[in-house]
């Protein structure tokens, strides 16, 4: 399903800042060679990531979910000076390409990528968290949003993408393993009263969520 009517699509993004070069190139060899390049998060959500992290200047991020690299890219703009944004990576293949890119981009210290389940590394860093965002396997959003929210410092983000995926939790019968699961986080989340929530219409759908 379209979700966004593509000349409102292309019409923001003339109207949004630049994609820098790095990033432009990252974006175009990943959509003409990826056979998932849909999983990028694109020029305009990448600036409203960025945005979000220039307003909050964290000292610490989490990224789960890396794919190429190019979101991270994005979110680790905002850091403080000295800050650190790690980002975790299950496949091998992707989390080769991230590294590449971050070491494109000089980010090396202020990026760090972990290679495996989020699942089991999420509990060994040992972080208060400014800023998450959560954009990887669907059926563990509501496991990753257990585990990181002790984390969140009061105040602190959680962006969640993909919630409305791809259409298919508007659907009457919501079918298929992801977007069941998608559909039953979003669920969650609206009746947890630790936090704030707005789900917002950018791309796929995110959700931001703010610790009480």
């Amino acid at each position: 399903m379209e979700l966004i009517d593509p000349r409102a699509q292309s019409y923001a993004e003339e109207h949004s800042s630049v994609e820098e070069d790095l990033l432009r190139s990252i974006a175009s060899h990943t959509y003409e060679n990826h056979p998932h390049s849909h999983m990028l998060s694109g020029h305009l959500q990448g600036e409203f990531l960025a945005l979000i992290s220039l307003l909050l200047r964290p000292k610490r991020i989490l990224e789960i979910g890396s794919f190429v690299g190019y979101s991270a890219l994005y979110l680790s703009r905002g850091l403080e000076e000295g800050g650190m944004l790690h980002t975790l990576e299950v496949r091998e293949e992707e989390a080769a390409v991230a590294r590449t890119n971050f070491s494109r981009a000089n980010a090396g210290n202020r990026i760090l990528l972990h290679h495996g389940n989020a699942l089991e590394i999420i509990p060994t860093l040992r972080e208060t968290w400014d800023l998450v965002f959560i954009d990887a396997d669907k059926t563990n959003y509501i496991n990753y949003y257990h585990m990181v929210l002790p984390q969140v410092r009061p105040g602190g983000l959680i962006i969640a993408d993909n919630v409305f995926f791809h259409g298919e939790v508007l659907e009457d019968q919501i079918k298929g393993e992801n977007a069941q699961a998608i559909h039953a986080f979003n669920e969650f989340v609206s009746k947890d009263p630790s936090v704030e929530k707005l789900m917002l219409t950018i791309r796929d759908g995110l959700l931001i969520i703010r610790k009480k």
